[in-house]
């Protein structure tokens, strides 16, 4: 199936001043190498975004704990613009000139993705022993919420999506129902402050959803991701001078220096909104009491 041009979009979270910045930088690699391609962009401040044509901005406020799961807004939002939409982490830069007719059949297209089996024991195998409880623990609540889902994590259709670059597109009402599966499970996950398990939450919701997941290299879109890209330069596989203004770029807004006073604003707007959206977890899992507490 092929995506004529304004029949995708990319779409992205950007809340808070660091995240908006990064957004901007990624709104100007889009005008550079896809002006015709639209970037649909949920944000706390969607003013900022004014001057771009080709950004549709949508005012958004955190909803999930850990914020990671306000993904699946981003995603509900673009879908309903675009037969497809090609979801990107804010930090992300585009380095070239993005295939205008790009193909994407149904379903989910993920530039990584695996098997639950073979990423739970990367999941493992990549932290010290101080944090390999937390991670076992992690994955002892995916499996319980599998059972409860009534899935098997032993069929290697159901594949964790590594969701820093991953595609969605419209088939057959299936992508509302993988949505709201995500939304189920995004909510059993935070109730069990296991936060940052999207990768898990997504091939969880299309396996119950009949939405195939499917890997793709990509090579229509040629990107940037700092640990991506520091794993190349490790390897050999990339020339660190490259890239070496996006690295320069990337630092500058994740250690911009702000005052105290910032800070501690800051650090109070987290700590209640960390209290708000707990208790608005506790009072949302209590409609499905036996679902989320048995």
């Amino acid at each position: 199936m092929i995506q004529k041009e304004k029949e995708f979009c990319f779409c992205t979270l950007a809340l808070g001043e660091r995240y908006r910045s990064h957004a901007l930088l990624l709104a100007e690699d889009i005008e550079k190498h896809s002006p015709e391609t639209k970037l649909v962009i949920l944000t706390d401040k969607p003013q900022e975004f004014s001057k771009y044509s080709h950004v549709l901005a949508f005012l958004h406020q955190q909803q999930s704990i850990g914020c990671y799961h306000d993904k699946r807004f981003v995603i509900a939002q673009a879908l309903l613009l675009f037969n497809t939409c090609i979801f990107v982490d804010v930090d992300i830069r585009i380095l070239d000139k993005i295939t205008p007719n790009l193909e994407f059949l149904p379903g989910i297209t993920a530039r990584s993705c695996a098997s639950f089996d073979k990423h739970n024991k990367l999941y493992i195998s990549s932290v010290n022993d101080l944090h390999k409880p937390k991670r076992i623990r992690d994955l002892e609540i995916i499996n319980k919420l599998a059972q409860k889902l009534d899935l098997n994590l032993e069929d290697n259709n159901i594949q964790f999506v590594m969701e820093m670059l991953f595609v969605v597109t419209r088939q057959d009402g299936r992508e509302i129902e993988f949505l709201k599966h995500w939304d189920t499970i995004a909510l059993y996950c935070e109730l069990n402050s296991f936060y940052g398990a999207e990768g898990y939450a997504i091939g969880l919701a299309a396996a119950k959803a009949g939405l195939p997941v499917r890997w793709d290299a990509m090579d229509g879109i040629v990107y940037f991701k700092d640990w991506v890209e520091r794993q190349k330069i490790k390897k050999g596989q990339a020339n660190p001078d490259e890239t070496l203004i996006y690295f320069q770029q990337h630092e500058a807004i994740e250690y911009r220096k702000n005052s105290i006073f910032q800070k501690l604003v800051r650090k109070l707007n987290k700590f209640i909104g960390y209290y708000y959206r707990s208790l608005y977890l506790r009072l949302a899992t209590l409609s499905n009491f036996s679902f989320y507490y048995r």
